[in-house]
């Protein structure tokens, strides 16, 4: 199951989750004990795993490792996508040029 709602903070998506009863009791009861939803106690564990991840120099060196492949994926298309249109790359890049050109060649008013 799969919701979205838009909020202030940007979208929130509805995401399911299945947990055994004796898990789900002691949830209920640990966000009981902290004056909160269930839901906000599993948001709350979520960022918390989310943040202890972010310093694991291990997981740090697989999202450089995922980073590169993307990169070289990304540049094996552009080049894929360059060879089928070739004019068409050299016809923006001649409207950035002329575009930079006209701006910085143009006189300010009265002069």
């Amino acid at each position: 199951m799969s919701e979205s709602t838009a909020t202030s903070g940007g979208t929130v998506k509805a995401f399911a989750i299945r947990l055994n009863e004796t898990v789900r009791t002691q949830l209920d009861i640990i966000a009981q004990l902290n004056d909160r939803t269930v839901t906000d106690e599993i948001r709350l564990a979520i960022e918390a795993w989310i943040e202890k991840t972010r310093s694991d120099p291990f997981v740090r060196e697989q999202a450089e490792a995922v980073r590169s492949q993307i990169e070289r994926e990304a540049s094996a298309k552009r080049a894929a996508i360059a060879a089928i249109f070739p004019d068409e790359k050299k016809q923006v890049e001649t409207k950035k040029t002329s575009a930079r050109s006209s701006s910085t060649n143009a006189q300010p008013a009265g002069k």
